[in-house]
């Protein structure tokens, strides 16, 4: 479990440009996650819940380096 785990600091580290295609493919990962728990196919169901905290995380560091250039263009 801890080999999946991805720290903020590594997502900081990432251009924007990677950071919209990571979070692209957990966004797909996510909906093949869902299919398959509905289909009852699932093993891992911890790993939907990895997946959301990552999205999150990717959405947090997007969101504090807009608002970090809207400050200054402001």
């Amino acid at each position: 479990m801890a080999k999946d785990k991805v720290k903020i600091a590594d997502i900081r580290l990432k251009t924007d440009k990677e950071l919209e295609t990571r979070l692209m493919e957990l966004r797909k990962e996510q909906f093949n996650l869902r299919f398959q728990k509905a289909t009852g196919q699932l093993a891992n169901t911890a790993r939907i819940s990895a997946v959301r905290k990552e999205i999150s995380r990717i959405m947090t560091v997007m969101g504090e380096r807009q608002r970090k250039a809207a400050g200054t263009a402001a």
